[in-house]
């Protein structure tokens, strides 16, 4: 679904119009964050996702009239990052260490911290995998199943995965973002 943003540079510098909300007192996190001071909104979005370019969008929009509308601009904005977009939300990835240690044998974990240097050494960013959709019992085989698939891709090939999971991760992470009790930071 493409949705009616201004595809000229006209959304870029404008301040983001803070909602005027629902009634006095209300205090939802999808009200906090239209609410928000534009350099907070960023920061919080930035949590997200690390391109300042999809973060900017996402904040000059608001407000938003519910948590759909957001995470479908969210979306259509992370389908519109061009190369240098990505490799800027790639690159704070890389800066994000989620821990290793969890469930499963401490030598899965080991070979988790391979696979993840190995990934790195061979596309230059951290290797990243949207897992929500799994348990934590599972989370650590699917991320060695990934990684040991992925390796095997080329450049391009692995650009447009990562890419695609990069939208997932920064998609579920504004709906944790969104859906706490007091918005916070959003990772993992």
């Amino acid at each position: 679904m493409r949705l009616p943003f201004p595809r000229s540079g006209a959304d870029h510098g404008r301040p983001a119009t803070p909602h005027p909300g629902p009634a006095r007192g209300a205090s939802s996190p999808l009200h906090r964050f239209n609410a928000a001071a534009p350099a907070a909104a960023l920061s919080m979005l930035l949590a997200c996702c690390g391109s300042r370019r999809w973060a900017h969008r996402l904040a000059v929009h608001r407000p938003y009239p519910d948590i759909d509308a957001l995470l479908a601009a969210a979306d259509e904005a992370g389908y519109d990052m061009t190369h240098a977009d990505l490799t800027e939300a790639l690159r704070a990835e890389s800066a994000y260490h989620p821990p290793t240690d969890g469930p499963g044998a401490p030598a899965a974990t080991t070979a988790l911290r391979a696979g993840h240097a190995a990934y790195a050494d061979r596309f230059g960013h951290a290797f990243i995998v949207h897992l929500d959709d799994f348990g934590p019992e599972e989370r650590l085989d699917q991320a060695l199943a990934g990684i040991r698939t992925r390796l095997a891709n080329d450049a391009d090939e692995e650009r447009a995965v990562a890419g695609e999971e990069l939208r997932r991760l920064a998609r579920a992470r504004l709906a944790r973002l969104l859906t706490a009790p007091r918005a916070g930071a959003a990772r993992p």
